[in-house]
């Protein structure tokens, strides 16, 4: 009897389709409660009625991956690892899977370079900073790469506004208040707007890991909590300028 090994699943060459999942189950449970029979789990994932009766040996790569793949998810897991899934499935599985984990209510954790994917899927990312350092950031890729971008350009300003501090010829007036009035009010403002919006940040980590939030509210305060990143950065920036001028 001829077997064939594919990720840690043993199929059976002279199995049927059908059978391979009613060795699991009859019906699935879904994360939301749900339950759909297995044949139906079988037809959502790009199996249709007539090839539930195919011998597995007949399937194509393509088929033996995504059989795996439902072969895991009926299971019902509350935690599922996708190392590099847009490699091994075909774009109309993967369009099944995103609809999948849209709704999925556990936890994800996604190893990929597809960008697009990521952006459909994911609310945080573990960004590698090097030396050892990693950040969680609130947001898909695209959030985050407006973030770094936004990031890198406040950073430049301030290194220009430096450069340009140290070539102006020293005054031979001594000047002991260096911030003007208008400075000096910005500041206080600063420190106002920083701490509320520390505050706000603070409300939304806990909200965030209460676990009470709705797949819209996790999304809105994911959003939320990225555009706050980047308020209190570059305002903590020109805080930390102006606080260096006034000595």
């Amino acid at each position: 009897m001829a077997i064939t090994v594919r990720k840690g699943l043993i199929f059976n060459e002279e199995s049927r389709v059908i059978d391979v999942i009613r060795d699991i189950a009859e019906v699935v449970t879904l994360s939301n409660g749900d339950t759909i029979s297995a044949a139906a789990f079988l037809n959502y994932f790009l199996f249709p009625y007539p090839t539930h009766y195919q011998l597995v040996s007949k399937l194509s790569g393509g088929e033996r991956r995504r059989l795996y793949l439902v072969t895991v998810l009926m299971h019902n897991p509350n935690f599922l690892i996708l190392d590099e899934p847009t490699n091994d499935l075909d774009i109309f599985t993967l369009a099944i899977l995103e609809e999948y984990l849209a709704s999925f209510k556990g936890c994800v954790i996604i190893v990929t370079h597809d960008r697009y994917f990521l952006d459909e899927i994911v609310d945080h990312l573990f960004v590698f900073q090097g030396e050892a350092v990693i950040k969680d950031f609130p947001g898909n890729y695209s959030q985050f790469n407006a973030y770094r971008k936004l990031k890198a350009k406040e950073v430049n300003r301030i290194l220009q506004d430096s450069l340009l501090k140290k070539e102006k010829p020293r005054s031979t007036v001594t000047n002991p208040d260096k911030l003007s009035f208008k400075e000096k009010k910005e500041l206080e403002t600063l420190e106002n707007e920083i701490a509320q919006l520390e505050a706000e940040k603070m409300n939304i980590e806990s909200a965030l890991s209460s676990g009470t939030l709705s797949a819209t509210g996790l999304s809105e305060k994911s959003e939320r909590f990225s555009v706050l990143l980047m308020e209190i950065g570059l305002k903590s920036d020109r805080w930390l300028l102006l606080s260096e001028k006034e000595g």
